[in-house]
């Protein structure tokens, strides 16, 4: 493939833009550049990516979702993916920070904004360029997030919630935190409320630890949280509808768009390593040059499948039907999977392509990092429990008998 095109491959948006802002991408660029420059300490220290959350409040690119009364510029969800593929070429735990802000704010933007108190804090986000935390792993019950054991409680007026909070990543960053809850003490365990607490609500202490191969600067620690409000902090509609709706499509199409990024820096290193090899050879190509075209490959079928899945979407997100129907639920849901899984394969493939270069750590043609931050991918919400609470759907999905179906 020619270099020229291939470059232009790797550093295009996902989806053509489509705001009129002239200075969007730009500003986009801004936060890139210093997200890139701390990659490698925030890595190193495990810590939160600082500089670039600063650049993206500077930027005013944390409420961009919002309509304009509400302080923000009306960004689509391919915006937003989009954003999450260019941070995840630069640092990847700014990228995925960034993508789970924006599940949250998703949620309480579809599900919540005609209610008062759910308005006033979305008008705070465009304000202030507040940072929002999910906690939906709770406990023994790890990534099964559609079961809640600790209970809203009631009393004179108020809400209490406490919550053995196994992971809330950034959390101790956060400004706001968006918390699945059972209902009621005597609710079912999948009876749930999406909560709402600014960082004035709750006090939490650490229960654990975040030492990983990848993704070290998530920080992603355990916390038992303790949180008081009012009544009208709990989102107005049930979680049932709100995960379906918003939290999965959403969250799953923005961090696919973080794992593309990671695969689409490691391909542009294994380029730039395939360049030079060739130049210091007169023009022979080194070993592992084949593994580039795969690796090229792969990222085109990523960066496709996670188009499609946008536009599919797009189409279904002014009806609540569409967005919960079984079809759009298991093609969204699968597209979390394979993402995760092609991004990985990506990344593996620029290894062999760069060889021991991209093996080392102190060489500019380096893919460490992005290999074990991808790596989380398959493990984030575990592809293996997606597959197996999907397996009794996938009988009842006809497969279809056209392209075009």
């Amino acid at each position: 493939m020619n270099h020229s095109v291939l470059e232009m491959t790797i550093a295009a948006p996902l989806d053509p833009p489509r705001r009129a802002g002239g200075d969007f991408a730009a500003r986009v660029e801004r936060v890139v550049a210093i997200a890139a420059a701390a990659a490698d300490a925030v890595d190193r220290e495990a810590r939160f990516p600082t500089e670039a959350f600063a650049a993206l409040r500077a930027e005013r690119l944390m409420g961009v979702m919002l309509p304009p009364d509400l302080g923000g510029e009306g960004a689509s969800l391919a915006d937003i993916v989009d954003i999450s593929y260019r941070l995840g070429q630069a640092c990847a735990s700014a990228a995925m920070i960034y993508a789970m802000h924006q599940s949250c704010v998703a949620c309480v933007l579809r599900h919540g904004q005609r209610a008062p108190w759910q308005r006033a804090l979305l008008r705070r986000l465009g304000d202030e360029q507040l940072l929002f935390a999910s906690s939906t792993t709770e406990g023994s019950a790890g990534g099964n997030v559609r079961s809640s054991a600790a209970p809203v409680e009631h009393d004179d007026g108020r809400i209490r919630l406490h919550r053995a909070a196994s992971v809330v990543s950034y959390g101790a960053e956060a400004d706001v935190i968006v918390t699945t809850a059972r209902r009621a003490a005597d609710a079912a365990p999948s009876d749930q409320v999406l909560v709402v607490f600014q960082s004035d609500d709750y006090a939490l202490s650490q229960t654990h630890s975040w030492d990983t191969l990848g993704m070290r600067g998530t920080c992603s620690t355990g916390f038992d949280l303790r949180a008081t409000g009012v009544p009208e902090q709990i989102m107005p509609e049930p979680y049932e509808r709100i995960h379906p709706q918003s939290m999965v499509p959403v969250s799953h199409l923005a961090w696919s768009g973080v794992w593309a990024g990671i695969a689409a820096d490691a391909v542009e290193r294994a380029r730039a390593f395939v360049r030079r090899a060739a130049r210091e050879n007169a023009g022979a190509m080194p070993p592992g040059a084949a593994h580039l075209a795969k690796a090229t490959a792969a990222l085109h079928t990523l960066r496709g499948m996670i188009a499609t899945a946008l536009r599919t979407y797009e189409q279904a997100a002014g009806d609540d039907a569409a967005l919960m129907a079984r079809d759009f639920q298991t093609m969204i849901t699968l597209t979390k999977v394979q993402a995760s899984e092609t991004a990985v394969a990506i990344v593996l493939e620029a290894v062999r392509t760069c060889g021991l270069s991209g093996y080392r750590n102190d060489s500019p043609f380096s893919v460490g990092r992005h290999l074990r931050d991808v790596l989380s991918s398959p493990i984030m919400i575990s592809n293996d429990r997606i597959l197996a609470n999907l397996a009794t759907t996938t009988l009842l999905t006809a497969v279809p008998t056209s392209l075009s179906a």
